[in-house]
């Protein structure tokens, strides 16, 4: 256990990193997608060391494997590590990284839930990969569900006028 700055007992947080390329193309390079991926995954949860989070050395890579299947080896060891509580949280990249399949993702994510282990994705995408099934085809294009939104502000949003106490501001 880690000693917090206020004197009590803190719990590490046990931080696997998952990475996946769906094609060997670029993958002997001396850095690839695998390794930024990674990198970027590391650097948040070097954010997070205040909470106690670690990285854990283990690489769980998956180059060359498709996302529409959880027939990935080590996607199938990350898996075995997390029933046998070595993980207390997964952190990817992308959360299509993981899965492109929303009823795989669900299951791991049931299993995730069932062993305590938190799921993060670095890129914080994950409500539009969820909604993903349920938007038009004109949200589904690179930037749709941004752009609509910000050509149009929540009435509740900071400073717009249907918020209270914003009555006079436009």
């Amino acid at each position: 256990m880690n000693q917090a700055s206020n004197g009590t007992a803190s719990k590490s947080v046990r931080c696997a990193v998952y990475t996946r390329k769906s094609t060997e193309e670029g993958l002997n390079q001396a850095f690839n997608s695998l390794d930024a991926q990674r990198e970027a995954a590391e650097a948040y949860i070097a954010s997070q060391c205040h909470e106690g989070w670690l990285c854990l050395p283990q690489r769980y890579d998956d180059g060359g494997f498709t996302g529409a299947n959880m027939d990935r080896p080590a996607l199938e060891r990350l898996l075995d590590e997390i029933q046998a509580g070595k993980i207390d949280c997964v952190v990817v990249y992308k959360v299509d990284r993981l899965s492109r399949s929303l009823l795989d993702f669900a299951k791991m994510m049931e299993t995730f839930d069932q062993q305590r282990v938190a799921f993060v994705s670095a890129d914080a995408e994950l409500l539009s990969f969820l909604l993903q099934p349920c938007l038009s085809p004109k949200d589904q294009k690179p930037g749709g569900i941004r752009n609509r939104c910000r050509a149009k502000p929540h009435p509740w949003a900071p400073g717009s006028p249907g918020r209270a106490g914003n009555e006079g501001q436009r």
